[in-house]
């Protein structure tokens, strides 16, 4: 059987895709790992805030938001977000505040929505509620079901190996088998030019990099549920209440050489908690959990989408960096327009901005 479509790469990029283009015919969606959104998507701080990113980023989250509100009957959650400063910090602060359209508010008020701040270390705070918790799974779901439900398979476990242009389509050769469609859908993550090397597509220059999280205890036995997400300024960390605890992160990117499955390093961890431990009062003197995830940036840092210029049967869906639960909406529609010849809902200066023809 030939399909219409074959995805490679089975995160919120490719099954988003998937789910779009299963509109315009058969999809063929091939994970290699054993479940759906394993590596970076898996991985995800899960957070919509839509004033977050590159310009074009920032369309894509907002062009997404409705979706995000109605799609399985809504995936978003109140969160909220509250931008720190410590000392040396306010210029920095005030970019961001600028950039995100943030309020300020006092310190005082920044305390009583965080009981376990530290008034003595933060010379600058802002924070709005316009900041929400996405159910990932909730979403990778309903796209997993959308693309069943038009009559695509969803295929995990199933690493590519060999790819091939061939009259009229493309063959991809598995560890359990060979497929043959007429258009290729580069989903791939940080594997993303490998997959283009193996189609032979000149890669664009994708680049993973790591970033490390850990869990720690709720901190002074706080009920943490309702407190925002904490970034410190110039994103040097976050931390974010998770089931009942908080998780927190030095906020790194050290770019690695091949993609893998990523682990977190010590040291790093430790950057984070020294830097969040700045601005509370408790000390955190344990871990609970911990891990790390591979964000893949383009050269320019916004994402990759839609037809490669030197063959439109190969189409890349690239480059989400952190973005791409919050931009997956928008971005899987923009693909499926491109390929289906439809006019994008999005205006023409974003779409050339995240072409692959802007690097070609």
């Amino acid at each position: 059987m030939t399909h219409d479509f074959l995805v490679i790469g089975g995160g919120i990029a490719g099954i988003s895709a998937g789910a779009r283009l299963s509109e315009l015919g058969s999809v063929l969606l091939l994970e290699a790992e054993p479940a759906l959104a394993y590596h970076a998507s898996g991985r995800s701080a899960a957070l919509y805030e839509a004033q977050y990113g590159h310009a074009v980023t920032v369309a894509l989250n907002l062009a997404s938001r409705a979706d995000h509100e109605s799609l399985d009957g809504g995936v978003l959650s109140p969160r909220g977000l509250m931008l720190l400063a410590g000392v040396g910090e306010e210029e920095i602060f005030a970019r961001d505040v600028a950039k995100m359209g943030l309020p300020t508010v006092s310190i005082e008020e920044a305390v009583a929505l965080v009981p376990a701040l530290n008034p003595e270390a933060i010379t600058g705070a802002a924070a709005h509620h316009d900041a929400w918790d996405i159910d990932t799974d909730r979403l990778i779901q309903h796209f997993a079901r959308t693309i069943r439900a038009n009559g695509g398979t969803v295929q995990t476990g199933a690493s590519v190996t060999q790819i091939a242009k061939q009259a009229g389509g493309w063959q991809v050769w598995t560890s359990d088998g060979d497929h043959t469609a007429r258009t290729l859908v580069n989903a791939a993550g940080a594997w993303a030019d490998g997959v283009a090397a193996l189609a032979g597509i000149a890669p664009l220059g994708i680049t993973p990099y790591r970033r490390s999280v850990a869990r720690i205890p709720a901190p002074g036995g706080h009920e943490v549920s309702r407190w925002p997400m904490l970034l410190g300024a110039g994103e040097t960390w976050y931390a974010k209440p998770d089931a009942g605890q908080l998780i927190v992160s030095p906020a790194e990117e050290d770019p690695v050489t091949e993609p893998h499955d990523a682990w977190p390093e010590d040291m790093r961890l430790a950057e984070g908690i020294a830097r969040y431990q700045r601005f509370v009062t408790e000390e955190v003197t344990r871990l609970t959990s911990s891990w790390a995830g591979l964000r893949s940036f383009s050269p320019d840092r916004a994402l990759v989408l839609g037809p490669e210029p030197a063959d439109p049967s190969f189409v890349w869906v690239a480059g989400q960096g952190g973005y791409g639960f919050q931009t997956a909406p928008a971005a899987s529609r923009l693909v499926a327009d491109l390929v289906a010849g439809r006019k994008p809902e999005l205006d023409a200066a974003t779409v050339a901005a995240l072409s692959p023809a802007r690097f070609r």
